[in-house]
């Protein structure tokens, strides 16, 4: 059974030792974990479904008006809806849930429910962390859009390597769909387990490998739209001149132009060996230097991974296993990595002797700026739990900390001013409040013009409600200003949501934005998919 308040399964519980919580005690303060709000009492606080009884009688599709599944749809995984989850402040959920059982079904759902003057939202797999989810204020029922029922592979054409699928298919069963063919499709970000394909195109979403299987935009070859007036069918091309690619308009539109049913995507074979290696380097600033040639270099790694100073100690501090921590430390001290160090984990992915090849390439690029292979070992184990790690955030929860992340990318001469930037910004936040934040940042997409940028920020939660609420509001902003201020995209791979929306125009500029609502009100000009996301509301044509 999935949380209803946290990340992942129930039956999965992330630890952390007396070690680890002595290290986040230090560096933070003792945590005082809050009083969660039961399941029951966040249900009682929901307001009735504004639907009326001719309405759920005459849905061409069955509603649920079920608290429970109002709820479950109605939150993703951000911070802010942990919050309201947690501390049972749970403000405005949607009105019913809809779960269509097939793409047909879709088309005249839309028609009744713009002819109703509801809002609909498309749901996937609910892991938002930028509030994708929660229903806008007004007058209008808002009706959540479950895509969870179509997930069927429809059709593989292994001559082109594509597959097209329901929009709907997670993450793993997309991949074992696949893999049962022999061919698998490579995209994992961090949510992997609970992501759905329709979701990764609407925010244009990043995996871990994209190095080597590409972002989601060189993955999504073609697929359909259901617009709120008509059907947008993409052909899938290899490539073409002619005109405006319509699939750019599909990524990134965050359910605002219409609901993805379904998306034909570029798939590969599964390769025939694939190693995780860990390295270690001196310093921040040679760890950017290699990363920064490796990319350049064009070796066709599947991931690059470096991890600054204060991330690398902390992996390191909550990994737990002491004693051979402590033996790595020490071995890694001997060979002129101590204090201040980075790690980089690389991925080599491919035929036996392309991964080979690419080794011997990238070995004495690392060695000549002083870095330290400890070989599979660490990258083993990191491929064993590479879902797993989001599952800390529950027990930091339980410790009395919070997690927030905050991503952008910029351009090589920014990046350090950049990762700076943020993590300073986030400190002054809390510090704002009285608090310490530990704060720390990776680069886990490289790129040869420049790189992502993805920082954390651990925090005490707060007494109550409202003082936690504020800290992470200041935090949220002093970091947001901080990305737009350097000259970053305020996201690289989570999308714009309601919480980033503030700050697109630092990016797209007045005239960008005007061509955005330009297209938004071409495909819906009754507002009926007019969720807040990407873009706030604006005038409407009334049904």
């Amino acid at each position: 059974m999935r949380r209803w308040n946290g990340w992942g399964e129930e039956s999965i519980h992330a630890t952390i030792d007396e070690g680890a919580r002595g290290f986040l005690e230090e560096a933070l303060g003792s945590g005082a974990p809050p009083q969660d709000a039961s399941l029951a009492a966040a249900l009682a606080r929901l307001p009735a479904s504004r639907l009326s009884a001719a309405q759920l009688h005459g849905a061409p599709v069955p509603l649920s008006t079920e608290p429970e599944d109002r709820l479950r749809a109605s939150f993703g995984q951000s911070l802010g809806d942990w919050l309201r989850l947690r501390f049972g402040q749970i403000g405005p959920v949607c009105d019913a849930v809809i779960y269509p059982d097939t793409t047909d079904q879709i088309r005249p759902l839309l028609d009744w429910a713009r002819q109703q003057d509801l809002r609909v939202i498309p749901v996937g797999g609910a892991t938002s962390v930028v509030g994708h989810l929660t229903p806008p204020a007004g007058q209008r029922p808002v009706l959540m859009l479950s895509m969870q029922r179509l997930r069927r592979l429809l059709s593989l054409d292994a001559s082109s390597q594509l597959a097209r699928f329901e929009a709907g298919v997670l993450g793993p069963d997309l991949e074992a769909q696949l893999r049962a063919e022999g061919w698998m499709l490579g995209h994992y970000p961090q949510s992997f387990e609970y992501a759905s394909l329709g979701g990764w195109i609407a925010t244009r979403s990043s995996g871990q490998q994209s190095a080597r299987y590409g972002r989601i935009e060189a993955l999504f070859a073609g697929g359909r739209v259901e617009l709120p007036k008509a059907t947008l069918d993409i052909p899938t091309l290899p490539a073409s001149a002619a005109g405006p690619d319509l699939r750019e308009w599909v990524l990134g539109s965050e359910g605002r132009l219409g609901v993805i049913t379904e998306a034909s995507v570029r798939i590969s074979r599964v390769p025939e060996r694939e190693d995780f290696v860990a390295w270690f380097l001196p310093s921040w600033e040679r760890g950017q230097a290699a990363v920064q040639a490796l990319a350049q270099a064009r070796l066709g790694l599947s991931m690059m991974r470096l991890a600054n100073a204060t991330e690398t100690l902390t992996t390191l501090k909550l990994a737990g296993h002491a004693g051979a921590i402590a033996w790595l430390e020490r071995y890694l001290a001997l060979r002129g990595c101590g204090e201040g160090k980075v790690m980089l984990m690389l991925g080599f992915t491919g035929g036996a002797a392309q991964v080979r090849a690419m080794q011997a390439l990238a070995r004495p690029l690392l060695r000549a700026l002083g870095g330290v292979s400890t070989g599979t070992v660490l990258g083993r184990k990191w491929a064993a739990k590479r879902f797993r790690g989001v599952y800390l955030r529950n027990a930091l929860w339980e410790a009395g900390y919070a997690v927030d992340t905050m991503e952008t990318a910029c351009d090589w001469p920014r990046v350090t001013p950049m990762m700076q930037a943020m993590e300073h910004a986030g400190r002054s936040a809390l510090a704002g409040h009285g608090e310490r934040c530990h704060a720390y940042t990776h680069l886990s997409h490289v790129y040869p013009q420049g790189s992502s940028v993805y920082s954390t920020f651990v925090f005490r939660i707060g007494r109550d409600f409202d003082s936690a609420w504020a800290r992470w509001q200041s935090l949220k902003a002093a970091v947001s200003e901080a990305i737009v201020r350097e000259g970053g995209t305020i996201s690289h791979q989570h999308g714009v949501g309601k919480d980033h929306a503030p700050y697109l125009g630092a990016e797209k500029g007045a005239t960008g934005l005007r061509l955005i609502d330009s297209l938004i009100r071409e495909a819906d000009p009754h507002g009926l998919l007019d969720s807040g996301n990407l873009r706030p509301s604006a005038a409407r044509t009334q049904p």
